[in-house]
């Protein structure tokens, strides 16, 4: 008894140092905002042996040095080019093609000076908010394909549709099309680089983004890449919400129609989407990275005239930047915003915005799901959507399924689509990519969507949410207490 005893004592001691140090790291060390600091120093002291191990999977900071680097990207002319579109908008020299990308000069010049992201004005969008027609026109521009098949995804299911995708992709490797996939190991842990052994014999390649060094144990499991990026021939781009798994055509029970959001482009924006991808594919690979080649970006004929910025955001960079398109879209609203998000956790600032500009006479308009994918997340999203109800915005829950679109549209001129939730997670945490859209045309057809939607939603009042049991309160409070790390 006084050996276990004993025994008890140095563990006990040992796991309260250990604790102490990792709460003085977070403090003086990595510097986190204060919110994300308590949260996990509440973790550390209400859960002292399993708080050290959560620490260890989802609390260390990513190393941000060197993560991402091609020299490909001075051979494209991107410096030279976001050189002259900074200096050309500070002199008021700029030639707009559209209206409507000129109203927004500076969110334009913000994305180039915080993100590097270059405006191009020759783009055709076409919008898909139903999964089995954003696939079906996917798998038709696989079928076309000539010289190389780029998909990126954070799920990658190989159940009915993502074995129908791969077996595409098996027949253009044969054919000797280039074809290489790339998918994040969290995200689609099911699957291993053996299930794609045919693609690979045929002369495919496969990656995964921050694999784990051994079963179960991935020290970076918080910094997950949840993009969706297709490029196919360097000329047609995919961005958006839809992952790869049969969910995502409505067929799971638990679910039912899944509504999301996805752009497909052709225009010069396809190339940023390109350079996004080798900069995450090279990350990856250890064996094959990609070199530049002039066929990887062809000179595209104009094939419109809608105005884009393709922005990615992650714990690599210093700013947040598609948040920060985010809050200056909202703060430069002159009639209304409509937000569509499955997560809705903002930070501070974005919740700020978003309450300003609500009770400045702005209409903003919210829409979340009726289900929970991830039920903390959920509670979490209901408690800031029910107290921004009481700010003045309108706060719809869709019925018709689950919402997974990332989707925020203003005063019918500019909108952006993407992979980034409204989150402490996607803000810092996961490496993101949007589309900004500045074009009246693309701005109305997802306004007139989200009234659609809001015909499949029921209202959330201040006064339903006032009304809410005393369990719905509990869980908020538990949901909220963790949500700076969620």
């Amino acid at each position: 008894m006084e050996w276990t005893l004993a025994l008890t004592t140095i563990l006990a001691t040992g796991t309260f140092i250990i604790n102490i140090i990792l709460a003085l790291t977070l403090v003086f060390l990595e510097r986190r905002d204060a919110s994300s600091t308590w949260a996990w120093i509440l973790v550390l002291f209400f859960l002292p042996i399993l708080g050290f191990f959560i620490y260890l999977l989802l609390g260390r900071k990513l190393r941000q040095k060197t993560l991402f680097r091609w020299e490909g990207r001075k051979k494209i002319g991107i410096e030279s080019l976001l050189r002259y579109q900074m200096e050309s908008l500070e002199e008021g020299s700029f030639r707009f093609k559209n209206h409507d990308a000129e109203e927004y000069r500076e969110l334009i010049y913000l994305h180039l000076r915080n993100n590097g992201a270059v405006l191009t004005q020759d783009n055709d969008i076409r919008i898909f908010n139903d999964g089995r027609a954003k696939f079906d026109a996917l798998i038709e521009d696989i079928r076309s394909a000539r010289h190389h098949i780029h998909v990126q995804y954070y799920i990658l299911r190989l159940d009915g549709l993502g074995n129908e995708i791969l077996d595409e992709l098996i027949k253009k490797a044969r054919e000797g099309v280039k074809v290489r996939v790339l998918y994040d190991d969290m995200g689609s842990r099911r699957l291993h680089r053996r299930h794609f052994k045919a693609m690979v014999a045929e002369g495919g390649e496969v990656e995964t983004f921050f694999p784990a060094f051994l079963p179960l144990i991935n020290p970076r499991m918080n910094y997950r890449n949840h993009r969706k990026i297709v490029v196919i021939d360097g000329r047609i781009g995919y961005v958006g919400g839809f992952n790869i798994g049969d969910e995502y055509l409505g067929l799971n029970p638990r679910f039912g129609y899944w509504r999301d959001t996805h752009l497909r482009i052709e225009g010069s924006a396809v190339h940023p989407l390109q350079t996004r991808f080798i900069l995450d594919w090279n990350q990856a690979s250890a064996r094959q990275d990609i070199e530049y080649d002039e066929t990887y970006f062809p000179a595209i004929p104009e094939k419109g005239s809608t105005a884009v910025q393709i922005v990615s955001s992650g714990p690599d960079s210093e700013w947040e930047q598609i948040k920060d398109g985010y809050l200056k879209m909202i703060s430069d609203a002159d009639e209304y915003v409509y937000i569509q998000t499955p997560y809705f956790i903002p930070d501070p600032s974005f919740y700020d915005a978003i309450r300003i500009a609500a009770m400045s006479g702005i209409d903003v308009r919210i829409m979340i799901p009726n289900k929970p994918d991830h039920p903390l997340v959920y509670w979490a999203t209901y408690s800031y959507a029910g107290q921004l109800a009481r700010a003045g915005a309108k706060v719809y829950i869709y019925e018709n399924g689950f919402l997974h679109t990332k989707m925020i549209v203003a005063d019918h001129r500019v909108a952006t689509v993407g992979t980034a939730n409204i989150d402490v997670r996607s803000f810092k945490l996961n490496f993101e990519v949007n589309a900004f859209i500045y074009d009246a045309a693309v701005a109305k057809s997802l306004t007139d969507q989200f009234l659609k939607d809001i015909e499949l939603s029921t209202e959330l009042t201040y006064e339903i949410y006032r009304s809410r049991t005393r369990l719905v309160k509990t869980k908020e409070s538990l949901a909220l207490l963790l949500s700076p790390i969620l």
